[in-house]
């Protein structure tokens, strides 16, 4: 028969338990991003589609050989894109900031050009154990904070990073280190008026519930998920897609939701309802990605395409911007897919 004493013990157990719940659903509730009015989305492209042209650019000052950040924004406004996400490792000199004078041309371009600029990105590994590796990355991440505000990008992407070798079975313990870098980012967001989305990108966030689990450790209004339609690990990554809408603050809509080497066309009629029946509203920037495999890895049995932006990237928008009038009807008119 159980005493007195084991009595009260239980019940302590379990009153802390329910709090640990309660406290747990709070901060679900609470970061999960509010929304006003139906779904409404304006498309974008990511600057990666077109990386190998603006690498190329940048490393010979050649437009003969690459492509500049300046021909990219004529080239969205030439395709009617609504915005344009320009990562930071596409600015000449990257990872340094770029001059004021740099930043403030191509935000004046944009502006001509009738372009928003949806969001920027930078390269971090806050999943290294070296806690002097996650320092630099943070200081790196808060110096790009302040470049996205002179664009007056309202988004900063960040990356989790890939489970460092040894660690495969400690995903709690990198999660309490990384939750540290993402705050110290977001609290400075939020000083700046910008929102840091970190990207699900099959490394240390593989499915929705790794996703919406850091979600709830970071717990800010001004944290949410850069959605990589393309890089859930999952047998149906459309329910992970699902499953994490309450989070969105940006996207990547990528050709196939299976992989990059996946010949399986994505099911936008599918995205697309589910993007509408979120309520979410804001940008849909699309990513072109040439086939590649990681070093050391055997080539996919699978021919490689000849990837060609200038081709790839107008015939995909075309069957966005075609799935989004179908959805969205009188909100996105037909002249708009034109």
């Amino acid at each position: 028969m159980m005493n007195h004493h084991g009595t009260l013990s239980k019940i302590r157990k379990s009153i802390v338990m329910l709090l640990l719940l309660v406290t747990a659903l709070n901060a679900f509730s609470q970061q999960q991003i509010q929304k006003k009015g139906h779904s409404y989305v304006k498309t974008s492209l990511n600057a990666y589609s077109f990386a190998k042209l603006l690498n190329d650019y940048n490393r010979t000052n050649n437009k003969d050989s690459g492509l500049s950040m300046f021909d990219l924004l004529d080239f969205c406004a030439k395709q009617n894109f609504d915005a344009v996400d320009l990562t930071g490792y596409f600015f000449p000199g990257y990872p340094a900031v770029p001059s004021d004078s740099f930043i403030n041309a191509v935000k004046r371009k944009a502006h001509i050009l009738g372009l928003d600029i949806s969001g920027t990105g930078v390269r971090n590994d806050f999943a290294s154990p070296d806690p002097e590796k996650r320092a630099a990355d943070v200081k790196h991440v808060k110096e790009w904070i302040d470049v996205a505000v002179k664009l007056g990008a309202p988004v900063i992407r960040v990356f989790a990073g890939p489970i460092p070798p040894g660690y495969e079975k400690k995903w709690d313990s990198i999660a309490v280190y990384m939750t540290a870098c993402l705050k110290e980012c977001v609290e400075y967001g939020k000083l700046r008026g910008v929102m840091v989305g970190v990207q699900n990108h099959g490394d240390f966030l593989k499915t929705a519930d790794d996703c919406i689990k850091l979600m709830a450790m970071v717990n800010s209004d001004w944290f949410g998920l850069i959605v990589d339609t393309g890089y859930f690990i999952s047998k149906d990554p459309y329910v992970d897609i699902e499953k994490v809408m309450p989070y969105a603050v940006n996207f990547q809509v990528k050709e196939s939701a299976f992989g990059v080497l996946s010949r399986v066309r994505i099911d936008l009629k599918r995205l697309m309802k589910i993007v509408y029946n979120s309520g979410y509203r804001g940008y849909l920037p699309i990513e072109t990605l040439a086939d590649k495999v990681k070093k050391g890895e055997p080539k996919p049995a699978i021919p490689f395409r000849p990837y060609d932006p200038y081709k790839l990237v107008p015939a995909f928008f075309k069957e966005v911007r075609a799935a989004i009038h179908e959805q969205y009807k009188n909100e996105y008119p037909l002249d708009a897919t034109k």
